[in-house]
């Protein structure tokens, strides 16, 4: 029943995007803005209060609600796992922006590109070179692919109905939501990590078997542990060994130079490294759904015989 689901979310999800409607990420920041209010007293223990009454009463509850549909029947089961799936997983939530940049590039339109960037990332007032454009724009598509698509697929796969997409996305979001405040974010950042652990090396893989494998592993496994974010150390530095590119390197912020180190190896980022990211995370998730498929089809010949 997961692929048919997985199949389902992403078929609607290309049909009508959830990245064109608002609802769903303004509900969610004003929930955490509310829970931050509520329980932020300075401590570590607020924050892991917070965190507790953020994300188990959802995922208790999807597991419990999944439980009784499948009572009823699987249909029902199936539809809500589509329909968590649908809020949940999906390129649509975020491609828009790497769409936009990547038709601008192609138009010559530097400065529309620029523009959507900064929107993407943040406005930062920074005018940056083409490749800085193309290699931030990467950057964010391989790191948002897997925290909406990848990460999403693992969790899902893992707990009992949706209720593991529910906890990543919510985990997600409250890990970056939080990660300015110190002592009370300090449990949702360590708490996204170890979710992320398993996730993230799973993407890392993908990528490398969709692309140049042995460059892939070895940019993985040298140049990941310095990025400022391990985690997402791992997704851009096999992802960026994987397509031959150089990501990383020093970028001006409004605070001044950020010194980053290079990730990756090969040719400098440019215009057609935005066609092959795309090729690139499509091929991971086929590889994703063919796998899981076959993994299905396996376990129903050995259930009813062939």
């Amino acid at each position: 029943m997961s692929v048919f689901a997985i199949i389902a979310a992403l078929a609607i999800e290309q049909w009508r995007p959830l990245g064109e409607q608002k609802s769903v990420s303004a509900t969610l920041a004003a929930w955490a803005s509310s829970l931050e209010r509520a329980f932020n007293g300075g401590e570590h223990q607020h924050g892991t209060t917070a965190w507790l009454v953020a994300i188990l009463p959802p995922v208790v509850a999807a597991i419990v609600l999944h439980a009784l549909l499948a009572a009823a029947g699987w249909v029902f089961a199936l539809l809500f796992d589509i329909a968590v799936l649908y809020l949940t997983l999906g390129f649509r939530q975020f491609s828009h922006y790497f769409t936009d940049i990547q038709l601008a590039i192609k138009a010559g339109d530097i400065e529309r590109a620029r523009t959507l960037l900064d929107q993407w990332r943040g406005a930062s007032g920074v005018v940056r070179t083409r490749e800085e454009v193309i290699r931030l724009a990467i950057e964010e598509a391989l790191v948002a692919a897997h925290r909406h698509v990848f990460g999403v697929l693992l969790w899902y796969l893992l707990l009992p109905g949706p209720s593991g997409a529910i906890l990543y996305r919510l985990a997600a979001h409250l890990a970056g939501r939080w990660k300015h405040l110190n002592t009370f974010g300090r449990f949702a950042q360590r708490a996204f990590h170890v979710l992320e652990w398993p996730a993230v090396r799973l993407t890392a893989v993908s990528f490398a078997l969709v692309g140049d494998f042995e460059n892939a592993v070895y940019c993985w496994r040298t140049q990941a542990r310095t990025w400022p974010d391990p985690d997402a150390g791992i997704v851009l530095a096999a992802g960026a060994g994987a397509m031959g590119v150089r990501l990383g390197m020093a970028v001006q912020e409004v605070d001044g130079l950020q010194p980053r180190l290079e990730l990756g190896s090969g040719e400098e980022a440019d215009g057609p490294f935005l066609d092959t990211a795309v090729g690139m995370l499509w091929r991971a998730l086929v590889l994703w759904v063919g796998v899981l498929a076959a993994a299905s089809l396996i376990a129903y010949i050995a259930r009813f015989g062939a």
